[in-house]
């Protein structure tokens, strides 16, 4: 008799493509740039590598360029995370409720998600070009050409990010206002509760799970951000918009220090971690306060 859980030989063999899959190009990538970052490795070095332990490490914790990226990519993360979260709720509190067009109003928000990161940069680039549509609108703040100022370079790239991701979390938002149940509402209202009071202390406090979905989740991928600045600004203007992966693959690609690239990555992986287990904390004891 086969017992609960067991997969069986077909179980194994419809599930061995992902497998091989995830082993090839998921696992062993990782385990191998794990190796990698304890030895100083060049592809256009003949013979084996050397072992230098955490030499690498040690070289980015001292380099000033990589806190620079390292901060950058900080302050894009935590630029981006409170615009986009809210507008994000704001619009799934909004589109909860019934109206003629909805469904229009919703797939609209959402489309920008389902575009490519790379043609919106292309264009968001030429919105911002000199003689853009938007340069008017800049003149008036006296900036020319925002990407080109180390002022405003960033933050240029930080509100083409929030308008491009809000509708992606607004679904998840929906998602989750779909699952409060409707007699909460209805007993709230019995009791004289106005709609900010249901909103304050029934749907914020339900939707924790969803908070701590998007806020990891969106974490995670703001301080991946690449794709943007590479196309956009190539790190520039005098570095302002670098970022700790677009520093990794500067130093991957175009130096061809695998080795310190390898652990460059870690270290971000490591700050990742550590951002994603403080914000799981923090919502944690927000909850056990109420």
């Amino acid at each position: 008799m086969r017992r609960p859980g067991d997969l069986g030989l077909a179980g194994w063999v419809f599930l061995s493509p992902w497998l091989i899959s995830f082993l090839v190009f998921g696992l062993y990538p990782i385990a191998a740039s794990f190796l990698l970052s304890f030895r100083d490795y060049s592809p256009l070095s003949a013979g084996p590598s050397p072992y230098v332990g955490l030499a690498n490490y040690a070289e980015a914790l001292r380099d000033g360029t990589f806190w620079h990226a390292l901060r950058n990519t900080l302050f894009f993360t935590f630029g981006t995370l409170p615009f986009t979260t809210a507008i994000a709720l704001g619009l799934a509190v909004c589109l909860d409720r019934a109206f003629p067009g909805r469904t229009i109003f919703r797939a609209g928000f959402f489309l920008p998600t389902v575009v490519s990161v790379v043609v919106l940069s292309i264009v968001f680039r030429g919105l911002y070009a000199p003689d853009g549509p938007l340069t008017g609108l800049f003149q008036a703040f006296g900036v020319r050409a925002p990407l080109l100022d180390p002022r405003t370079a960033l933050p240029s790239i930080m509100a083409m990010d929030v308008w491009a991701a809000s509708g992606y979390y607004m679904v998840i938002f929906l998602a989750g206002l779909k699952s409060i149940p409707g007699e909460l509402y209805e007993s709230a209202a019995l009791d004289g509760a106005g709609s900010w009071r249901r909103f304050v202390g029934i749907t914020l406090p339900m939707l924790r799970p969803t908070f701590l979905f998007v806020l990891v989740v969106n974490t995670i991928r703001s301080l991946q951000i690449f794709t943007e600045v590479f196309i956009m600004t190539r790190g520039g203007p005098l570095d302002s918009t670098l970022t700790v992966v677009y520093y990794l693959y500067d130093q991957a690609f175009y130096r061809f220090r695998l080795g310190y690239a390898s652990a460059v990555a870690y270290l971000l992986f490591a700050v990742t971690l550590a951002i994603a287990l403080l914000q799981m904390r923090w919502l944690k004891l927000a909850g056990a306060k109420e």
